[in-house]
């Protein structure tokens, strides 16, 4: 479902202690912005915050209204510091219930398993009026209700919703890029960047130097919607490259 005229945001709350205090390397983040992308939606902002309920409710609020959707990942799981489900309601201002398709679902996978306990069965609880995300790896789903959808927090697993969610969202064009490698200090193009960039609407460089061999160079990442323009503006950066006398790697370096 597109609206290409329409640009598309989302927000992004990362919850959980162990992100904050480096004991876990966070690799939601990238995984859920490249998704978002392919949908025709951008990743505008994200938050991490601690396994504290005033301050999910608080990115919750603030970033479910700021934008198009808002998508939480962590603290859905079994224990009870996993409070993600309790803050989320508190957000929306509705009661925590048990959701008896996610009930069932658990009862299913965990009938060869030792059976549902009550630890597992807190992972049914939802606010009231969601939906569920199916989630295959672990039998334990997803939660949508509205805007905002609550993913677990281990990778695979979140993968595994974003894949079942791909086309469900209204989104926009995707945005597409192509990255141009040159083997030149970034102070010395900086106007030609912005140059460029001015001269081609709807598309937008970004500059990333390195220090790589022993040499200073940069990758120069144009994204546009439009794939003309995409390929106007890549020629042009080139053409401009060239005419200083840089040599334009394609594909970057």
């Amino acid at each position: 479902m597109t609206s290409p005229e329409k640009i598309w945001t989302a927000g992004l709350v990362v919850i959980g202690d162990e992100i904050l205090s480096g004991r876990t390397q966070d690799k939601n983040i990238a995984q859920v912005a490249s998704w978002l992308q392919v949908q025709g939606i951008r990743l505008a902002e994200v938050r991490v915050v601690p396994d504290v309920k005033a301050r999910i409710v608080e990115a919750v609020n603030a970033l479910r209204v700021a934008y198009d959707y808002l998508f939480t990942t962590g603290g859905i799981g079994p224990t009870h510091d996993d409070i993600t489900v309790d803050a989320v309601a508190a957000a929306l201002g509705v009661p925590v219930v048990i959701h008896p398709e996610a009930r069932a679902l658990l009862e299913r996978y965990y009938a060869t398993r030792g059976g549902l306990n009550e630890g597992r069965l807190r992972m049914a609880r939802v606010p009231e009026g969601s939906e569920l995300i199916p989630n295959r790896m672990s039998g334990a789903p997803g939660i949508r209700r509205g805007n905002v959808f609550l993913m677990a927090g281990v990778p695979h697993i979140t993968a595994g919703m974003l894949d079942a969610l791909t086309g469900q969202l209204e989104g926009g064009a995707p945005l597409l890029s192509e990255t141009i490698g040159c083997w030149v200090a970034e102070s010395e193009v900086a106007d030609l960047l912005r140059s460029c960039e001015a001269a081609h609407e709807g598309c937008q460089i970004g500059s990333y130097p390195f220090f790589r061999e022993g040499r200073v160079g940069a990758n120069f990442v144009v994204r546009s919607t439009s794939a003309e323009a995409l390929k106007a503006c890549c020629a042009s950066l080139i053409e401009d490259l060239t005419r200083l006398g840089y040599a334009a790697i394609i594909g970057g370096i």
